[in-house]
This record gives structure tokens, sequence and C-alpha cells, in this order.
């Protein structure tokens, strides 16, 4: 019969989630029970050099730190591991095997630093180690650079060699590829593992398709309680465990898993979130590195589709490794989209010509001070120009959208039926199947302040100074305060929340408001902190 084990990198992978704290009898508790489960490969942490040591943490500066973890632990059965991120822990900090309380190490390097990581395996495998060669992200290699990978680690002879789906981009097509082709060039002694994420759901579907693939070679597959682990989170120990109980004859005791669970990984769970997103799921659906898509949506001025966009025009050799510096080259360069927005001018411009205007931001004041605000409109009828939102208490004439994101939430607010508004955006803002009556350049709106660079109130003025308006009434434009519930009223909270020193940005705003003030008269009908 096939030889299929579990390893479990709850201790290990998911550390990402905590930063490794785990706390000691956390970690002696997952490591028992992992053993009593019958679990067959356990690895407890990080071997990275860089680390102090610290007895609540899994990630550990050498070999003889891990020791006091199993002073009060006996393993039977189990084969124990550790992980060094190639680079990060030197040879000269592992004792020899016969010292050391771990079976094996795990080596995990990026392509462009295999030469020097198999030489690094050898000379742990030297030291009386079980090896295993862990390629990073095994979607950056061609085939061609695979086979060459293989015949290398055929002349170390590992104990096994992973399918390394670092991204979670792989469906079944590619990983069975990959099994197919380490398969075939692997020396029969060597064990194939697959180490997958869960981005788009399928880590536990994939195990399960390689556990069916008919082969002499021993498989290995990773799993880590409640999927516990980076990103999207990895295959479930547990469930890896029932479906070998209930196909292969397995005789993994769940409870203990289960009780694992409920005692030691539940707690984490409930302090921070780890499993299927959104932004795992686009950053998988693109091949890319998750940091560009995280950090994208830390800007809070794209609708998805924006960001799918930008990140379709990176370079396919830069998507895998984070590059900060061309993100916000991309971004910068989408949010720019340049247009010829003179028609734009002198369409909007005739019809707001010897009209009162008022500007209504999204602001707590606009509830609080409506009475005012109504009082004004039924006296002056002005053209009522809407800020990045829609609001049922204040019809508008037009609304204003500079951001793709708010475009998207107030979408259906904005062209449904009963409401006949004029919609004007930035040349930031995809138009969808609904029409934008006026479009401007965003480029030409922003603020040289990047703080405040994209405030959709400044770039509205700065559109109305152009026009040549004499003079406009704000309401709602209050500044900020750093109780986040106090900024905006009602449905708008759940959308932005201002995490920048608030302080800065009135003051940053203050000043350009005196500048825009020497070329159009502002009137506020409700308090502000910019006066």
């Amino acid at each position: 019969m096939r030889c299929i084990k579990i390893l479990d990198c709850t201790l290990r992978d998911g550390g990402y989630v905590n930063d490794w704290n785990f706390g000691l009898g956390t970690i002696e508790n997952v490591i028992s029970r992992l053993n009593k489960a019958g679990i067959d490969i356990v690895e407890v942490g990080f071997l990275d050099e860089r680390r102090k040591y610290d007895e609540n943490r899994s990630i550990f500066p050498n070999t003889d730190s891990i020791k006091p973890v199993f002073k009060n632990l006996v393993v039977q059965g189990a084969m124990i591991l550790a992980m060094i991120d190639f680079g990060t822990c030197g040879i000269e900090k592992l004792s020899d095997r016969k010292d050391s309380v771990i079976d094996g190490i795990r080596v995990i390097f990026k392509k462009r630093d295999y030469h020097e990581a198999l030489n690094f395996c050898a000379e742990v495998k030297q030291k009386g180690y079980k090896i295993f060669l862990q390629p990073v992200s095994v979607t950056d290699y061609t085939d061609v650079e695979m086979t060459t990978l293989l015949k290398e680690a055929n002349e170390i002879s590992p104990f096994g060699i992973y399918i390394v789906d670092t991204y979670g981009l792989m469906h079944k097509k590619e990983v069975m590829h990959y099994f197919d082709l380490m398969n075939k060039r692997l020396s029969e002694e060597i064990a194939i593992g697959y180490h997958s994420h869960n981005n788009f759901q399928l880590a536990y579907a994939n195990c399960t398709e390689l556990m069916a693939v008919e082969s002499c070679r021993e498989l290995m597959v990773d799993g880590s309680l409640h999927g516990m682990g980076k990103s999207a989170g990895n295959a479930c120990t547990e469930l890896l465990a029932m479906h070998l109980n209930e196909n292969y004859g397995g005789k993994y005791d769940i409870d203990q898993l289960l009780e694992a669970i409920d005692v030691d990984i539940m707690k984490e769970y409930a302090k921070q979130y780890w499993g299927y997103s959104l932004k795992h799921f686009i950053a998988a659906s693109n091949d890319c590195h998750p940091d560009y898509v995280s950090n994208l949506m830390c800007k809070k001025t794209l609708a998805v589709k924006s960001i799918s966009e930008i990140i379709a025009k990176i370079a396919p050799g830069n998507k895998l490794k984070f590059n900060r510096d061309i993100m916000e080259e991309l971004y910068q360069e989408y949010q720019n989209n340049v247009i010829d927005d003179s028609s734009a001018y002198t369409g909007m411009g005739a019809e707001l010509n010897n009209k009162n205007i008022l500007i209504i931001a999204p602001g707590k004041t606009i509830e609080l001070n409506a009475e005012e605000i109504r009082t004004f409109i039924r006296e002056k009828n002005p053209v009522i120009m809407t800020i990045n939102f829609i609001n049922d208490d204040y019809k508008p004439d037009y609304v204003f959208m500079g951001n793709a994101k708010r475009y998207s939430q107030f979408f259906n607010k904005i062209y449904r039926n009963d409401l006949d508004v004029k919609v004007v955006c930035t040349s930031n803002v995809s138009e969808s199947n609904r029409k934008i009556d006026y479009k401007f350049n965003f480029g030409s709106l922003v603020n040289e302040n990047e703080i405040i660079r994209d405030n959709p109130v400044l770039m509205l003025l700065k559109i109305l100074v152009k026009m040549k308006c004499p003079k406009v009434c704000i309401a709602g434009f209050d500044g900020y305060v750093a109780d986040d519930s106090q900024n905006y009223p009602g449905e708008y909270i759940q959308f932005l929340f201002c995490d920048d020193n608030v302080v800065l940005r009135n003051e940053a705003v203050k000043k350009a408001l005196a500048l825009i003030g020497k070329d159009i008269r502002l009137e506020f009908l409700t308090p502000s902190r910019y006066l």
C-alpha cells in the first residue's frame, strides 16, 4: 500500500498569524496532541538566528534552544522537524543530530538562491539530519529549470522535496504536472511533499487528488490545525487525517486534533482571522505577491477592478516578489490617467453659470446641523453637489466622485430610477455600463501635500475655480477627529478609517483652503475645524 504521511506545520506556518507567540504551554500541548493523534511529522517552528530566544515563541535562534520544549514531553512515533528560510540561520547554529531533539530540517529557498541553498542542505545532512528541500513557489520555475533542480537534488539525496505552492496559485492540473515532473526524475527513495495555501479554497482538494495518484513513491501532505497559516491559510490537518482514515486505512485520532483546535487554536483565531479572503483571491488570480493587493487596498481609493487592472501591468518577472517602487509607480500612473477634459469644463461651467452652489461633504455635521442646511436650500435654491456619496436627506443635482472605491460603493444609489443626478468623476474612476456626465483629469487636481493628495472637496473646488465660479457654500466639511465614529454620518462610517495624524490632515486642508479661497469665495454653513 502507498505510504502517505501528514506533516503538521501549525507551530511554524501558523506563527505568521501571531508572530509565533503561542506560549510555551500551547506549544507543548499542540506537539503532544499531534503525537497522540498519530500525525506522522510535526514541525515545531522556524530556526532563525536573527530572533532572540523566547520560550513562548516557536521560532528559535539555534537547535539547542528547542530542547526546553521537550523537557516535559514524551514523543513517540512522530518525526520532529524545524524549518530554515535559507540565509537566516547559519550551519554553526545547528548542533549535530545526535545532540538535538529534532530529526530533520526543511530548508525553504528562493529560485535565485537554489545553488547555494543546495550546498547548505548537503552540509545539514552531514550533521545527521533528514533534509527536506522546499523551493519557494514552484510555479516560478520553468520545466527546464525544475528538471535542473531535481537533477542536483538527486545528488544530495534528501529525505524529500516539496511542491511548494507559496501563493496558492495552483489548481489540480498544475499540481499533477509538478508531481509527474518530480516523480519521473527523482530517485525512487526520495519522498515528494505538497505544501498548499488556500487562496482558491483548493488546499484540501489538491491534497486528496495527490493521495489518489497510483504511485509507489512516498507522499507527504502538509496541513495545520484549523488551517492556521500565512495568508489564506493551509489545508486542515484534521480534514487530511479524516480523509486518510476513511479512504486509506489511516488510524489517526481525530478527537486529539479537535481538542488541540478547541483549546489552543481557536483562541488565536478569535484574535486574528486567517483563511480565504478577497485579498488573497485577487492575489492568486493575478499570480502575484499578496502584498501588492494589500498595499493597494490600504490606499482606500481603488475599486477591486482597478486593483486588478494595476496588477495586470506588473511585469511577470516582478509579480511574485513584492516591489513597493514598482507598485507606487503603476498606482500613480493609473491615478493620473490623462484625458481631454476641456469639453467637461465648458459644458459643466455653462450649467453652473450665475447659480448658487452648495457642496455637501460627508461630515457628521450634515446630521447635527440638518435644519440649517434645509433652510439654506429652501431660501437660496442652490445647485447641490454631494461629495463621494449620496445621502437621502439631500437630493443632489450633481454627485462628485474622486475615488473609484466610492463610485463602486454608491453605484446603485447614484443610478437609481428616482434620482436624476449628473455624475462628475475624476479620470481615475473607470466608467461602467452607466453614463458619467463629466470627467476631469485626476492628475491636474491633486494636492502637493501627500497626506491630502486626493481630498475630493479640494479637487472639486479646483474645478470650480477653473470654471470661474465666484462663490460656493460648503456643508459637512468638518475636519477630522481621532474617534472615527465622529467623522462621518451613518453608513459612511464603515468605508473609511482615519488612521493618519488628524492634526496634520486638518492643518494641510486648512492651508489648501486658504490658497483656494484667494480665487473663490468660500462660505461654511456648518462648523469646521478648517476655519
